[in-house]
């Protein structure tokens, strides 16, 4: 089991004093995420099943009296302080990870919330670096808490959401889906939550596992969401929708079940639109019966759709790679009830259902085998599933 750092309320203070040589007045935390089932389905108009973690994002922060916000990471400390104004708050490139927070007060001050002055923020993080734990959503949910509760600010939760997915899609120029911040920023302890990407309408949903732990399984290879096929999957699948419309009209590929996509994929004409659409369909439909069996208590049924989810995102969407297809089919062989990427792929993270009393076992088996096929070891850690943002002091 690999060690994820502790971060405590007294380490942030003081790291803050430290850096500033100042008093924070305030600190805060937002999870991370992982995503049970349903990948690549949000920004397809389909339904996900993610669920936020204990792993995540941690800031001390004291106001200012100027328009100056400075930030340090304690994750990126060669970048040292990154420091920016509230009147230009356009994105800089040698800004790097500043540029989710500056984002961040950018569309605050768009949709007209006033912030009035700047502040020092010191950040620590958790979350395994490029693991495709949702990092950058953390990170937006986390400055989206800290807005709203230095300025006192009447926001509605899921509007806060929105703001970091206009983060990643208009500042960072990511095409993605609203998964992550919602995720991130709605989550609650012990539960997932089933949320329909075309209408926002989510439910709660309990996770009782009985006597198996969900594992998390780092390949520890980086994965860069912007630079990744990420936007080339979205617009592959918006040329099969466009195809699909030609003869029978529908909003998204996540309003079609298996039936209606098996009538009209004669409409698309080419193998690999086929295949990415058929992803998104099919996704879709498990991601609703996976939930249907999590509710019933039917954990083997639950188990077959994330294997089969796995399946589908490795052969149909060609998003996996010989690192995640080794955690999953490795976790597949040493007893897992289901296993399956989670996140965008290309690198990150795998996950596993595993029995309670299997865990050593199967995390020395499943370590030795990637080790062997890759050449450098994977981390593995327990999913706790956490709330979402809050402050902690």
């Amino acid at each position: 089991m690999s060690d994820t750092q502790a971060i405590t309320v007294e380490s942030l203070k003081a790291d803050f004093k430290t850096q500033f040589n100042t008093n924070s007045v305030g600190t805060y935390f937002a999870p991370g995420r992982i995503n049970l089932i349903g990948e690549h389905t949000d920004y397809n108009g389909g339904r996900v099943f993610p669920c936020a973690i204990s792993l995540g994002t941690y800031a001390a922060v004291a106001p200012r009296t100027d328009q100056t916000v400075r930030l340090y990471s304690a994750n990126f400390p060669k970048l040292g302080i990154i420091e920016f104004d509230l009147t230009n708050l356009s994105y800089d490139k040698k800004d790097n990870w500043a540029n989710y927070p500056k984002g961040v007060f950018h569309f605050f001050k768009e949709h007209g919330y006033q912030l009035d002055h700047g502040f020092d923020i010191f950040v620590n993080g958790n979350l395994p670096n490029g693991s495709g734990l949702s990092s950058s959503a953390s990170i937006e949910m986390l400055f989206g808490k800290i807005l709203t509760d230095q300025f006192n600010l009447t926001i509605d939760q899921v509007d806060v959401v929105k703001i970091g997915m206009e983060v990643e899609n208009k500042f960072i120029g990511v095409n993605s889906g609203i998964m992550d911040q919602f995720a991130v920023g709605m989550g609650q302890k012990d539960h997932a939550i089933l949320l329909d990407t075309n209408t926002l309408k989510y439910e709660l949903v309990p996770i009782k596992l009985q006597d198996y732990k969900i594992i998390i399984m780092n390949t520890n290879k980086r994965r860069e969401l912007a630079d990744s096929k990420y936007n080339e999957r979205r617009s592959e699948c918006e040329e099969a929708l466009k195809r699909i419309n030609t003869v029978f009209k529908v909003d998204s590929l996540g309003a079609l079940n298996k039936d209606t996509f098996d009538e009209y994929t004669y409409a698309i004409n080419d193998d690999t639109l086929i295949r990415r659409a058929r992803h998104a369909v099919f996704e879709n439909q498990r991601t609703g019966l996976a939930t249907d069996a999590l509710k019933a208590g039917d954990l083997n049924t639950f188990g077959k759709l994330v294997n089969a989810s796995h399946v589908s995102l490795e052969y149909d969407y060609e998003v996996t790679g010989k690192e995640l297809d080794t955690l999953a089919h490795s976790a597949w062989q040493n007893g897992a009830l289901g296993a399956r990427m989670t996140g965008a792929g290309f690198g990150g993270c795998a996950i596993a259902i595993v029995k309670e009393d299997h865990i050593q076992d199967f995390i020395a088996n499943v370590g030795q085998a990637y080790k062997a096929a890759i050449g450098y070891d994977a981390d593995f850690y327990i999913a706790e599933i956490a709330d979402g943002p809050k402050k902690l002091a």
